[in-house]
């Protein structure tokens, strides 16, 4: 993580609050993406280790990691353990590994690589008033249901990670083993109380091949919808990948 203000202020977090975690889930199979996209390259980077670093602190950082590879797999200064079959599953494994002194955590999926520093901080001043925290983006696209009926697109936002948590109240929320594909609901059926913060439309979740290209993109501060005026085809997407356009 290169230095900024905000990067260091970050930093001074971790240093000022010996009770901050944070949890990386990576033990997915890709069966979307054809893959463990964890692993994929981002510049010389793979996709796991720049979700881990964004966190800000790798040796309070536990990752968990699919049970095939956990024992083979390094992550320089930080704790690997094996996951479940679901995400749930692999977030309770997270949570038996933190130390007993651990009162706040960060739940993040490493398929989210590009999580700013800014949005990471939100999360965790969010924490002082609430038991939970999920930053948020708007909808822009139109929503209709299956049915044909229009839906009011403002009255919905989508959720990201990282999502931060009272230690205690999430694991009260994952007491009975269920399942979830987000924490924050959890914590909110448990009777927990969760407050939204803001989102970063940048921090995009890699869930097809596709994904990955607009986020090699991102990192070099291209634009990844830039078209190449020798061939009239996004610069950043490899000929085999590219469809016939009008």
């Amino acid at each position: 993580m290169s230095s900024s203000p905000t990067t260091d202020r970050l930093l001074q977090w971790w240093l000022d609050d010996a009770d901050l975690w944070a949890i990386v889930v990576a033990g997915g199979s890709g069966n979307r993406y054809g893959g463990m996209k964890q692993f994929e390259m981002i510049g010389d980077e793979r996709v796991l280790d720049l979700a881990v670093a964004a966190m800000g602190c790798p040796k309070r950082t536990v990752v968990v990691l699919p049970e095939d590879v956990a024992g083979m797999t390094l992550i320089a200064n930080a704790i690997t353990v094996a996951g479940g079959a679901t995400r749930s599953a692999s977030v309770r494994a997270g949570l038996a590994a933190l130390p007993e002194t651990a009162r706040r955590v960060l739940i993040h999926d490493a398929a989210r690589p590009l999580a700013s520093a800014a949005l990471v901080e939100r999360v965790i001043v969010g924490l002082t008033e609430a038991d939970g925290v999920v930053p948020v983006v708007p909808v822009t696209d139109t929503l209709r249901t299956l049915g044909g009926e229009p839906v009011d697109r403002a009255a919905f936002v989508a959720v990201q990670t990282p999502q931060g948590f009272g230690v205690a109240a999430i694991r009260r929320a994952h007491e009975g083993a269920p399942d979830a594909t987000d924490d924050a609901t959890l914590v909110s059926a448990n009777g927990g109380r969760v407050v939204h913060v803001e989102g970063d439309p940048t921090n995009l979740k890699i869930t097809v091949p596709t994904d990955l290209i607009v986020a090699r993109a991102l990192l070099s501060g291209d634009d990844p919808a830039a078209d190449d005026p020798a061939t009239g085809h996004p610069a950043n997407v490899p000929a085999d990948e590219q469809s016939e356009r009008p």
